[in-house]
């Protein structure tokens, strides 16, 4: 797998003058998001000593690195591929979350009355 994005996601180039701390590899980061992925765990609360990866938030700052610069869509694009290619996809395992779905404006509206929304009060 990391031979396919390794090409992809690699790092931008570091100053000549005055640059700064050594960032970690992006594989190291990538097995950290993965772990977070994976584990559902709190990027705060990744055991990232004993497991010798970056600090969980060092991981999601990468991630939002690689979002911003669209490289983590690519990554993912060439993950389906490659598992489309192995027929390793089970899409009928797939959920939508509604709050990614967009609300159309003009689109009618439903009916049902919410049992989140409080009654209004009245005087």
């Amino acid at each position: 797998m990391w031979e396919r994005l390794e090409p992809i996601l690699t790092d931008p180039p570091r100053r000549f003058r005055y640059p700064g701390r050594a960032r970690y590899s992006p594989r190291q980061c990538l097995e950290g998001i993965l772990y977070v992925l994976y584990t559902d765990t709190p990027w705060l609360q990744v055991p990232y000593r004993e497991l010798g990866l970056p600090s969980g938030e060092t991981c999601r700052r990468r991630l939002e690195e690689w979002q911003r610069r669209g490289l983590f869509a690519r990554a993912i694009a060439v993950l389906h591929e490659q598992l489309a290619e192995a027929e390793r996809l089970d899409w009928s395992r797939l959920i939508i979350d509604a709050s990614l779905v967009e609300a159309k404006r003009g689109a009618r509206r439903s009916r049902a009355r919410s049992a989140a929304a409080p009654a209004a009060a009245s005087t």
